[in-house]
């Protein structure tokens, strides 16, 4: 398995250190883009309708694994700042709580997209049946492997906050590869192959959008319970066994809901407005919600190096809190946001040039290609400040401030994203470029309020000001 990171290490330029916790974040978000774009590709191959049953579930699938993420932030933050604080058996209790969260959140929001969410979402937002039909069916799918995706996103935050981040990295690469090989062999049809004058039948199973949701849930399994393994088996000072206590803690569990409860917000603000956003969508048309899906998933690549950066943030900071380094968590904060911005001003300037190739790739559809490089060119004009929010998000997280970026998101979507979307595509009769460019003046606003506050210092204090409000 991979080295560990002794993150304290004052010998490690601070850079450096950035740099080696972050690059197998990035590189995997990157792969992660990779397939994303070739997933999207191969779904927009079946038609424009199977691309837009995708986009109904893509803003719900969010929502639910808000949750998730909350948890992975809670409790992963815990761990960090127990490491700094030279706390490892509590770390490994922690470790253990996580697992028992993993399994009940899972289970919970299997049954929920299962019994309520997938049946009656497409019909909800008054989707064309066609399209409804398909988004019920994927969603199903997708959400039978909420456990083991649940497993996959608290537990590779656990071992990037204990410093391993290539761990998850090589765990990612082999679920990126069952998910191409899976969508290959499971949306299409059987077709005849000829090899050098050989023909065979390749069989295959032609099961269009439910054959990619099959694909991504057999993807999301194999890391999901990849990752667990891990965490029993990987040799290292927060390795936990079967053979320890997994009695619910509730102290523990008390820290990770007030740590991962605003994360969850904050996650749940932003899916919902997306919810609302593409209810707004359905009513422009087909082409408009293929539009969206296939800028989305072109956009992506903008913003995932950032998260890499973000998640370095979050541990770097939370470790040397708790450290009782404040200065030196402070100095960790301010590099990773003028890192983070500064790939963002690269990517948003390749995303301004290349729009309409992006989105080429993915589909023939001349008027999805034009709206969707449209509102591609108004987005990437925000990215910079994209980069600001995104990695300061993580820098407060790591002190324990996960308030803050609830606020901000508030901010952000309800008061300047969805009205004015609602405003220009009701009241002026604007496309689909209405609902981009209230995303881009409210990522404006969150990346130029996280600086603001970034500089205030205030939140440095953040974890001892709630541990006494605990008391």
């Amino acid at each position: 398995m991979a080295k560990q990171l002794d993150l304290l290490d004052k010998s490690i330029p601070p850079w450096k250190m950035i740099v080696l916790l972050a690059w197998p974040t990035v590189v995997e978000q990157l792969l992660q883009t990779a397939v994303n774009y070739v997933d999207t590709a191969m779904v927009g191959s079946i038609g424009t309708s199977a691309t837009a049953a995708v986009s109904v579930c893509s803003p719900a699938i969010w929502l639910l694994m808000g949750l998730t993420a909350g948890a992975a932030v809670g409790y992963s933050v815990i761990v960090a700042r127990r490491i700094g604080e030279g706390r490892t058996e509590d770390a490994r209790e922690t470790i253990r709580q996580s697992v028992l969260a993993a399994g009940v959140i899972g289970l919970a929001l299997t049954l929920a997209v299962e019994l309520v969410i997938a049946p009656n979402l497409p019909y909800w937002m008054k989707t064309e049946e066609a399209v409804a039909r398909q988004a019920v069916g994927y969603f199903r799918i997708v959400g039978a492997a909420n456990v083991f995706q649940a497993a996959l996103m608290i537990f590779s935050r656990i071992l990037r906050c204990v410093g391993d981040a290539k761990t998850p990295l090589k765990f990612n690469i082999l679920t990126n590869v069952i998910n191409v090989v899976g969508n290959y062999m499971l949306i299409y049809p059987s077709r005849q192959v000829s090899i050098g004058g050989w023909s065979f039948t390749l069989h295959r199973a032609g099961m269009g959008v439910a054959g990619a949701a099959l694909a991504t849930a057999a993807a999301t399994a194999f890391s999901g319970g990849a990752l667990l393994l891990v965490l029993f088996y990987r040799k290292a000072p927060t390795q936990i066994h079967l053979g320890e206590s997994f009695r619910p803690n509730k102290e523990i569990i008390r820290q990770a809901v007030r740590l991962g409860l605003p994360s969850f917000f904050e996650r749940a603000t932003i899916s919902v407005g997306q919810v609302i956003s593409t209810f707004l969508i359905s009513g422009l048309g087909t082409v408009a919600l293929a539009a969206h899906q296939l800028s989305n998933s072109a956009e992506s690549i903008c913003y995932m190096p950032a998260f890499g950066v973000s998640i370095a943030a979050t541990t770097l900071v939370a470790q040397h809190l708790g450290a009782g380094e404040k200065e030196r968590a402070y100095q960790y904060g301010r590099l990773c946001a003028m890192i983070g911005m500064g790939i963002m001003v690269v990517t948003g300037g390749t995303l301004f040039a290349l729009a309409p190739r992006l989105i080429r790739l993915f589909t023939r559809d001349a008027a999805v290609i034009a709206l969707g490089s449209k509102v591609l060119r108004i987005q990437a004009l925000a990215e910079p400040l994209v980069g600001a929010g995104n990695v300061l998000s993580g820098v407060f997280s790591g002190a324990g401030d996960t308030r803050w970026p609830f606020f901000v998101s508030v901010i952000g979507m309800w008061l300047i994203r969805l009205p004015l979307a609602a405003i220009l595509i009701f009241g002026f009769h604007w496309d689909l470029t209405a609902v981009w460019l209230g995303m881009a003046l409210d990522w404006a606003a969150r990346g130029s309020i996280c600086l603001i506050h970034f500089f205030r210092r205030r939140w440095l204090n953040a974890w001892e000001l709630r541990e006494r409000k605990a008391i």
